[in-house]
């Protein structure tokens, strides 16, 4: 990957190619736009989403990118290996994961049952620990190195009433990358995350109007988030100009995390 930057003003990542996890759903599709843009091959997962993951791949297409979709649960390491063996027989390399998949059930802690703590934990945790694995035992074989980041959560360092299972889930992916940017840094693959506060989607005015307005009066930025906001900061780190940057968490919240709360 060179130092240049593409047409659209990002890095340019011609050549490489990158998975993005959960690329069906609104930011891991936001994602998956700016990897595109800036020339990457997109290779847009899903689980169970194959209907809205063929649009995603059908409008990067569309405007002159090259992408396919492939499924995979990656709560199970099989197909979590299988996907990124697919990646890599399908186009010669892996540069780039990004670990988008996971779930934000809202429950109070005290409802919280233990099937549905594992299942946010699996959902959100096993799958960044699976796919990295996955990812980093390819770099490391071919000796190609590579950029490993995982979406976290502003939860993941304060938490909201909730979401306790999801806040502790993404607190322990915002570790683990630390220790596999740590294992991993030798091997020439870095790994960071990314922690979005509160990203826009259809209908979330609608039927949250009081938390919307309450983020807009906290963030100093004064609006809520955008999927390319995120996708901006997963292609700067997985780009060359963060070449010496690894077990970092880039916080991505309009500046909400600056608030006092007191």
């Amino acid at each position: 990957m060179s130092q240049s930057t593409s047409p659209r003003g990002l890095p340019d990542l011609s050549g490489s190619v990158v998975i993005v996890t959960g690329a069906a759903g609104g930011v891991g599709a936001g994602v998956a736009r700016r990897f595109a843009a800036a020339g990457a091959t997109v290779v847009v997962h899903h689980r169970t989403g194959a209907e809205r993951a063929a649009r995603v791949v059908a409008e990067l297409e569309a405007a002159g990118g090259r992408a396919v979709a492939l499924a995979a649960d990656l709560r199970d390491a099989e197909q979590a290996d299988r996907l990124v063996r697919d990646t890599v027989d399908r186009f010669g390399r892996l540069d780039v994961l990004v670990n988008n998949a996971g779930v934000q059930p809202v429950r109070p802690l005290t409802e919280i049952t233990p099937e549905e703590w594992r299942a946010v934990v699996a959902g959100n945790l096993d799958t960044a620990f699976l796919t990295t694995r996955a990812a980093a035992r390819v770099m490391i074989e071919r000796g190609t190195g590579g950029a490993i980041v995982s979406i976290a959560s502003i939860e993941g360092s304060q938490p909201a009433f909730g979401h306790a299972h999801y806040a502790a889930a993404k607190a322990a992916v915002l570790m683990h990358v630390r220790a596999a940017a740590l294992e991993y840094g030798p091997h020439g693959i870095r790994v960071n995350a990314v922690s979005p506060g509160l990203i826009a989607r259809e209908g979330i005015e609608r039927e949250w109007p009081e938390g919307v307005a309450r983020w807009r009066n906290a963030a100093p930025l004064g609006r809520l988030g955008t999927p390319e906001d995120v996708g901006n900061a997963c292609v700067f780190l997985a780009s060359p100009l963060a070449s010496w940057i690894t077990g970092h968490n880039l916080v991505v919240d309009g500046g909400v995390s600056t608030h006092p709360t007191w």
